[in-house]
């Protein structure tokens, strides 16, 4: 079964990062099989056998901790799921740079809207089945609504813009 890994941060401190290569080399030595990253934040597809998204995770993060010293939260999702995510935008005419999807582990739910409203400006937001989509309209860096999109009042979960989302979706197929 092909399965998507998303590192929530690459940055393991001092200056360190994950560099992909050595991403590619844990995960294929924990036995998955044709590994491959997308650009260098973070994003792992690979083969392994069927198992739930929870179990893997838990192996790459331990995994990730003794390897890189630090914890880094993991979230995983199967190949399926990761191309109806990916068709489920409903941002298509935005910006690829400026549209981009909070990847969660658990779902979140109407509460997570009623948080961002109160933050929102020029932003469109959206949960499809319990993912955040967000078209900022401008530079994702610029609005208020990442001050507010922490795991602390979230959930875990990681960010990824479209154009990384796509892409993902290029590999899988």
């Amino acid at each position: 079964m092909i399965y998507v890994a998303l590192l929530h941060s690459i940055v393991l401190g001092g200056g360190k990062r994950v560099i992909m290569a050595e991403l590619r080399a844990m995960a294929e030595g924990l036995g998955f099989r044709n590994c491959r990253t997308l650009v260098s934040t973070g994003n792992l597809v690979f083969e392994a056998e069927d198992s739930p998204a929870g179990d893997i995770e838990r192996v790459l993060e331990e995994a990730f901790e003794q390897r890189f010293g630090k914890h880094v939260g993991i979230i995983v999702r199967s190949g399926a799921d990761w191309l109806k995510l990916a068709a489920k935008n409903p941002f298509l005419s935005g910006n690829g740079a400026d549209v981009c999807l909070r990847v969660m582990r658990a779902p979140l739910d109407g509460n997570a809207v009623g948080l961002l409203e109160k933050y929102r400006d020029r932003e469109k937001i959206a949960i499809i089945d319990g993912d955040l989509w967000i078209d900022f309209g401008g530079k994702p860096s610029e609005s208020r609504l990442l001050s507010v999109m922490t795991t602390k009042r979230l959930g875990i979960g990681t960010v990824r813009n479209a154009n990384t989302v796509n892409g993902i979706a290029e590999m899988l197929r």
